[in-house]
């Protein structure tokens, strides 16, 4: 009989596991509840002219436009980068992945400061080269700042696609006759389509609940519609209902992810051992290859890091460095307690899904996803709904703001737990507690130590988008509480991009620091789990 499944599925689950559940469940689908009892909170007329209006075509339009551009800009880029690494005997090749996946640490309100800060007349081009260019806005300038930090998603999607490849099949193509064109089409590119599609709707998902770089250029989608509705006290019923326009738009990208993504096999049935494809040689196209890697990294990263400095330069003097100060360590303090909740969290909820699988873990942890693939400014003013009808008092506190962050981000958590939990399996907790040991004894004794580096690096990885998340921040965080992003984003909207700098720049060194710990406490969990099967 299987200990991990209709075992658990006879004996009930403790309420160490099932109370966190049960909050999870309800925190991630009652803020979206309410947001809908809200926007139904008028009459009939009103709703008819809420919900047919002109403006929200346009704004579905600018939506979709702007994803539309933002996936061709990043299949573009990252395409041939992920062959380049992969199917080549390219030099430097490790080099190449770590300057593709540095874009992470930037986000995209950063990257739209750095394409702000090139034009005007102090700005860096002016500055260094005597060019005045004109300043991005709009589609252009939203459609780049998103491009150059997202495509890193897309990347590493292709490149895992690519390395797990058997190249047997294009062989076997080209065996039979079959042109390069041929296999591309119909070996090389049917394989690629789960990844493609895997990576776009990560990227899509980001672009329509992104608020930040979208505010900057002045471009009006739905996120940037919902703010200044709020913000402005216009009509908080059309927030409302643009909220739930946003979660619908959300739920079709993901519904058309799973119609085109199902019935799909492209797992290897025949025998031996799968090989990796002989890489090409490229000879002399090595520099071209090269020079299309300098240009991606340039403007990925480069061009923030310079941008950033040359406003630096201008800012140096008059830095408030107490202030730059305070606001660093509050964004710690915030970011710290919302890493542990989560985590406190997340073990319990995937330890119920594991050791007691059932309808009730699987109803938890699809609402736990549904919680992170909600736009985090829809659920933040679900959020702000909920508590003014409701609690009041716990209206813009930090109760409620590290509350969003816990909800939005905790299914962050969930593969390295997961990961882990599997690989240890039960049967170590059962024998510990065939020996006498209670279920707490036995998890803290047996299974907790071998958890230790993978809760690490999921508490990081949350630690680190609580520092760079903007929208939720400035929504929900009490009056006269600022962290690292907000003051990035208030001070880059008013033109002051020589005070931004030192912001941006803390939040890039803040997650390049917390990325290299990940990769240190993945790297020790991966070399303990095999240790620990030792007998």
């Amino acid at each position: 009989m299987d200990q991990n499944g209709r075992a658990g599925r006879k004996r009930r689950p403790p309420l160490a596991l099932l109370l966190p559940a049960l909050l999870v469940g309800a925190g991630t689908c009652l803020p979206a509840l309410y947001l809908l009892v809200r926007a139904f909170d008028a009459d009939l007329g009103e709703l008819q002219q809420i919900v047919f209006r002109t403006r929200n075509l346009h704004l579905m339009v600018n939506t979709l436009q702007l994803v539309g551009v933002v996936l061709l800009l990043d299949t573009i880029i990252a395409l041939p980068l992920a062959w380049l690494v992969t199917r080549t005997n390219m030099a430097g090749r490790g080099i190449v992945c770590f300057l593709m996946a540095l874009p992470l640490a930037v986000p995209g309100y950063v990257m739209a400061y750095a394409l702000l800060g090139l034009s005007g007349y102090y700005g860096f081009a002016r500055h260094w080269f005597g060019l005045s260019l004109p300043p991005l806005s709009g589609l252009v300038g939203a459609s780049l700042a998103l491009s150059l930090y997202t495509f890193s998603y897309l990347f590493l999607s292709l490149r895992a696609a690519f390395l797990g490849m058997d190249p047997a099949l294009e062989e076997t193509a080209q065996t039979l006759g079959q042109s390069r064109r041929t296999v591309l089409r119909r070996v090389i590119l049917p394989q690629l389509w789960p990844a493609l599609v895997g990576g776009w709707v990560v990227v899509a998902l980001y672009v329509i609940g992104d608020f930040g770089a979208i505010a900057l250029m002045r471009y009006e989608v739905f996120s940037y519609a919902i703010f200044t509705q709020y913000s402005g006290a216009f009509d908080r019923t059309y927030a409302a209902w643009l909220s739930l326009m946003l979660l619908a738009l959300t739920g079709a990208i993901l519904f058309a992810q799973h119609r085109i993504a199902r019935n799909r096999r492209f797992a290897r049935v025949g025998l031996g051992t799968m090989r990796q494809a002989r890489p090409l040689a490229l000879g002399r196209w090595q520099i071209v290859a090269w020079g299309f890697v300098g240009l991606v990294a340039l403007c990925s990263t480069g061009l923030p890091l310079l941008v950033l400095g040359h406003w630096m330069r201008l800012g140096l003097p008059d830095l408030d460095w107490p202030r730059l100060g305070q606001t660093a360590m509050a964004t710690f303090f915030t970011a710290s307690p919302s890493a542990v909740l989560t985590i406190g969290l997340a073990v319990p909820v995937v330890m119920l899904g594991l050791r007691y699988p059932g309808r009730l873990s699987t109803s938890v942890e699809r609402l736990a996803y549904l919680g992170y693939a909600t736009p985090a400014l829809a659920f933040a003013l679900a959020l702000v709904f909920f508590t003014l009808h409701t609690a009041p008092f716990l209206y813009q506190t930090f109760t409620v703001l590290i509350f969003g962050y816990v909800m939005s981000l905790l299914a962050l958590a969930f593969a390295p737990i997961r990961l882990a939990l599997l690989q240890i399996g039960p049967r170590q907790e059962e024998a510990a507690r065939m020996l006498g040991a209670t279920a707490a004894t036995a998890f803290r004794r047996v299974v907790l130590p071998k958890l230790r580096a993978p809760m690490v690096a999921a508490g990081l990885l949350v630690f680190i988008m609580v520092v760079k998340e903007l929208p939720m921040t400035y929504m929900l965080a009490p009056a006269g509480y600022g962290t690292l992003a907000t003051n990035v984003f208030a001070r880059t909207s008013e033109g002051m991009l020589h005070e931004a700098a030192p912001y941006a720049l803390s939040i890039i060194l803040f997650s390049a620091l917390f990325v290299g710990l990940i990769l240190k406490y993945e790297g020790q969990g991966q070399r303990a789990l095999p240790a620990a099967k030792r007998p």
